[in-house]
């Protein structure tokens, strides 16, 4: 099917499973359907089955936004304590359009969950609530994780009963536009078919020792490689180690739960330098579980102490402050908890932690593969075999699931039987009914004007850019930096910084939070000593001074926040 033909089925309000092999333009059809009901006020929920997923559209996980965390099953009671939690109850029952992308990864029993809720929130027996539900992702992308013993039928959530309920409309993407070799498509569309011939075997062994630049991702399929990779890495940076230990409260058996489920070590060694990887969603801090980045610095902190300093790959920097994991007894009380500075390191990753990621380089090794399907999303991940060296692969390696294989034929056939019907059908007065029935507008010169505003707005999509956008307006209308804090669910140190960027980058006028003329005076004075004495033990590798010295120099002694906040002011 053509994008074009998907489009015009989404925006009659029909319910769409949007497919294609890796590179079909899958998130690109998401997003422009999402442009054009933003630009006509129909509220719109954009969620992924993982965090890394949702960074392609700046949405979160379908487990947060719905509601269901890790639980396998919603009673009653579970329902009600939902309703009474404000935010979950605004966004559930405004919403009238819910995506998902990377529906692949989204257990069965999960999309049931989903199911449950809506219909519970919106209190109508339809499928989903009767709002429109847009599934995205490719079924040969690797299965759920589910129990030991579950077959992978119990898993994919195409078997679920909310899937049969949804009724959804097949749209099987099948341009190419991610991929810019052919050799790399045809040997993908070749394991999509299970045809593989010669040639193909003998390109993917040809680049067995390809040249990939310095910087590339490794990707393995067992955590075991993974870690002794990053620990071989991390013990070649010369360098001060710091050793973060994750602090663990409440029911033993259910700790034990939780440290399996939680991607975060229970140790976690970091130096300069290091490449780590975020794994948990924070979208006020502006990052996701997936976003990778470099430790640049350590920095003390009024309330945790000593805090890593990264950099994201988009350029912003963020101080890292410790997550919080818990489980919560049927009363909401919680009563197992983890807490832990949300990194892991990451100059390798596993296939199963790549999935949704588009790779410009990457080394693979594919010799111990244990899952039918991981060898295809490795491979998928790139845009060129130029990108690729393969260090190997077994017999199992390119292999697909029987149950996904027969799935995707159906899927095909499907697709194409709507392509014929609907590619030359005139659907413009449903579209019109849809945007009516969402409470939308369609008023022309509203619309133009939102265009204009997309328009001007559109490279502003990142979390970095946006969690600064929240804090400028809390700070334009009044809102002091304790207040924005508590507000946000964020520490005044990550305020602070805020405002820093918003002053830099933004000329941004900061005078209102000014500590006081003594406070900054006092701070001046240490700084420009320390600044003249030049012992390295006070600065950072950057240049800027710690504020460790500045604060132990104060008197009466200051916070570091209160440090922090002057320091904008003689900076």
């Amino acid at each position: 099917m053509k994008q074009e033909t998907a489009l015009k089925l989404l925006k009659a309000g029909e319910n769409v499973f949007l497919t294609g092999s890796a590179g079909a333009g899958k998130t690109y059809t998401l997003n422009k359907y999402i442009q054009y009901l933003k630009i006509r006020k129909v509220p719109v929920a954009i969620t992924a089955s993982t965090g890394i997923a949702a960074t392609h559209m700046n949405g979160m996980t379908i487990h947060t936004w719905a509601g269901i965390g890790i639980k396998d099953s919603l009673s009653e009671d579970d329902l009600k304590r939902m309703k009474e939690r404000k935010y979950l109850k605004e966004h559930l029952e405004n919403t009238q359009v819910l995506i998902i992308d990377e529906i692949s990864m989204l257990h069965a029993k999960q999309l049931n969950l989903v199911n449950q809720v809506l219909k519970y929130f919106k209190e109508n027996d339809q499928a989903f609530g009767g709002i429109q539900i847009v599934v995205a992702g490719d079924f040969f992308q690797l299965p759920p994780v589910g129990k030991n013993e579950e077959r992978n039928r119990d898993k994919f959530c195409f078997m679920s009963e909310a899937w049969v309920e949804a009724k959804f409309r097949i749209c099987y993407l099948t341009e190419q536009h991610r991929q810019d070799d052919e050799t790399l498509n045809q040997i993908l569309n070749a394991i999509r078919a299970q045809n593989l011939q010669n040639q193909h075997f003998d390109a993917l062994t040809s680049v067995r020792k390809q040249d990939i630049g310095e910087t590339f991702t490794r990707l393995y399929t067992h955590n075991m490689d993974v870690d002794h990779l990053n620990f071989q890495h991390l013990n070649a940076i010369d360098g001060e180690s710091h050793q973060f230990n994750a602090v663990l409260d409440g029911n033993e058996k259910l700790l034990e739960t939780l440290k399996s489920s939680v991607r975060a070590p229970e140790e976690l060694t970091l130096k300069k330098h290091a490449k780590v990887m975020f794994v948990k969603n924070n979208f006020d801090m502006g990052y996701i579980n997936g976003s990778l980045g470099e430790v640049i610095g350590f920095e003390e902190d009024d309330e945790h102490g000593l805090l890593p300093k990264v950099q994201l790959t988009d350029g912003s920097v963020l101080l890292v402050e410790p997550e919080t994991w818990s489980v919560e007894n049927d009363a909401g009380k919680i009563i197992a908890s983890f807490q832990q500075i949300p990194l892991r390191l990451a100059w390798a990753i596993t296939i199963h932690k790549s999935q949704g990621m588009t790779l410009e380089a990457a080394e693979i090794n594919l010799s111990h593969t244990f899952e039918k399907g991981q060898g295809y999303v490795a491979l998928s991940r790139l845009k060129s075999l130029e990108g690729l060296r393969l260090t190997g692969f077994n017999d199992q390696a390119l292999e697909l699931d029987r149950l996904a294989i027969k799935a995707d034929r159906r899927f095909q056939e499907l697709s194409e039987e709507a392509e014929q019907h609907f590619a030359n059908t005139d659907l413009a007065a449903q579209h019109q009914a849809f945007i009516r029935h969402c409470g939308g507008t369609l008023n022309p010169s509203e619309i133009a004007r939102n265009e204009r505003k997309f328009a001007k707005n559109g490279d502003k999509n990142n979390y970095a850019t946006s969690t600064l956008e929240e804090t400028k307006e809390l700070f334009e209308n009044g809102y002091d930096i304790s207040d924005i804090a508590q507000e946000r669910g964020l520490t005044p140190a990550t305020i602070i910084n805020h405002l820093a960027r918003l002053h830099k980058e933004q000329g941004l006028d900061i005078s209102v939070a000014h500590p006081g003329d003594e406070v900054v005076e006092q701070v001046r004075k240490i700084y420009k000593r320390l600044k003249k004495g030049q012992r390295s033990e006070n600065f950072n590798d950057d240049g800027s001074i710690k504020l460790r010295p500045i604060v132990e120099a104060t008197q009466p002694k200051m916070g570091y926040d209160q440090v922090r906040l002057a320091l904008l002011f003689i900076e």
